[in-house]
């Protein structure tokens, strides 16, 4: 198999061909024989796109499968141009030790998904490393399900036993949460303190227990600043230099895409998620650490709810997670993943190369310890899957045409001006697109 197009990764865009044998890139160069696909100036080809914060929602239990499964959750990651996806513990039977993991792990094994899963294990009061080497998870405060604690210090002495692992942190003080619990509106309900307090304190706990961090669903942009010095101190003792670095942030599309100024009483409900959508001012501050390398992912959170949990016609006492009582949070992403890019590269101006950093290559660097192929870059050796985006082909975002069980989406209606031309899994086109030539 060889594609010819123009091949846009971290070191720059040119025209260009890759060859692929065996679900494998062999070579990238610019005469390696007749082309099976040529893909037209308005395309741009990268490594296959990973996207390492998702929720597919299955378990041993099966309890929460009418909002998505590892199935549907592939197919609508491959509509969104994404081969590649981690998987997050806070389900009914949360994988927290070698058994649990295990058991959910074979359900992933148990068919054959053309998207690669890592699963993610959880920390929750009491837990331990597992014996392998997984990435982990810790919620501060009430998410789905009970993985959580209920205080940081709680939190700091459980740190103790996971000296040197790779832990993601959802950044909300869970005291503060309590304290704010009763305010009219969810974003009052989480606000900006929230978000900071548990910041610093993951910084801490990142330092102290000489942990690999990572920040998820970064919202605030107050906390910004505390995360560039902090990196900053990193980078010059050399420890964020490493193949692994010590610290990393996701942001997600709908914290650069929606603020407060676009809820309405009518999409408030769509909206909800934690951390909240924020102000205008953190919208930008967002967007603009993905375009100066502060934020290290473009990383979803796709967190399907079924449609009739997030209506907002339900009474107050028919829905609630983490004790709320004020509605599901959480929404699907997976679907609009490539035309979102396609949107930062249009309308936001991001170079492809940055494009390439934030959603191939920094995603394929966060996996590799734990899976056996090498995602994320164009070149000999790398597995052969990749996503095509047609920066001049526009999408409507339909109801009707996703992939997600929960089957809606926060963009409906909305148009972006770009969209997926195609995806290849290990060689293999499994979504077609415009840009052939």
């Amino acid at each position: 198999m060889v594609l010819e197009g123009r091949l846009a990764d971290i070191d720059g865009v040119r025209w260009g061909q890759v060859a692929i044998e065996n679900g494998v890139i062999v070579a990238v160069g610019p005469d390696l024989g007749k082309p099976d696909r040529v893909f037209a100036d308005s395309c741009l080809i990268f490594a296959g796109m990973g996207d390492i914060h998702i929720h597919a929602r299955e378990d041993v239990t099966g309890k929460h499968t009418y909002k998505e499964t590892f199935a549907t959750a592939a197919a609508a990651a491959l509509h969104g141009g994404v081969v590649h996806v981690a998987d997050m513990p806070n389900n009914p039977a949360p994988p927290i030790d070698d058994a649990s993991y295990a058991a959910k792990e074979a359900l992933v094994r148990r068919g054959t998904l053309p998207v690669t899963f890592t699963l993610y294990a959880g920390i929750g009061p009491g837990t331990n490393p597992l014996a392998r080497q997984v990435p982990y998870k810790a919620y501060m405060g009430p998410s789905v399900g009970d993985l959580f604690f209920s205080s940081l210090e709680q939190l700091d002495e459980t740190l103790a036993h996971y000296r040197g692992h790779n832990v993601s942190f959802h950044c909300e003080d869970p005291i503060l949460l309590e304290q704010h619990k009763s305010a009219p509106l969810h974003e009052l309900r989480r606000p900006p303190e929230c978000e900071l307090s548990a910041t610093r304190f993951a910084l801490a706990m990142i330092d102290k227990h000489e942990l690999i961090g990572k920040l998820c669903h970064y919202s605030v942009g107050e906390g910004l600043p505390l995360i560039r010095a902090a990196k900053q101190r990193y980078e010059a003792s050399g420890q964020n230099r490493s193949s692994i670095p010590r610290l990393t942030i996701e942001v997600t599309p709908q914290h650069v895409f929606f603020d407060t100024d676009r809820m309405t009483p009518d999409n408030r409900p769509w909206l909800q998620m934690n951390p909240p959508i924020r102000s205008p001012a953190d919208r930008a501050a967002m967007l603009e650490a993905l375009r100066d390398g502060t934020a290290d992912y473009l990383a979803t959170d796709h967190a399907p709810h079924s449609v009739e949990e997030k209506n907002p016609s339900l009474a107050p006492g028919e829905r609630g997670v983490g004790g709320e009582g004020h509605g599901h949070s959480g929404m699907p992403q997976l679907d609009t993943y490539g035309p979102f890019v396609a949107w930062l590269l249009v309308e936001e101006s991001f170079t492809p190369e940055r494009i390439a950093e934030l959603c191939c290559a920094n995603p394929g660097r966060f996996v590799a310890p734990y899976q056996r192929e090498k995602f994320g870059r164009l070149l000999p050796g790398y597995v052969g899957s990749l996503t095509v985006i047609d920066v001049l082909k526009p999408v409507t975002i339909r109801r009707e045409d996703l992939r997600t069980k929960c089957g809606w989406s926060p963009f409906e209606g909305m148009t972006f001006p770009g969209s997926v031309a195609a995806v290849y899994v290990r060689g293999v086109e499994v979504e077609k697109g415009s840009g052939a030539v």
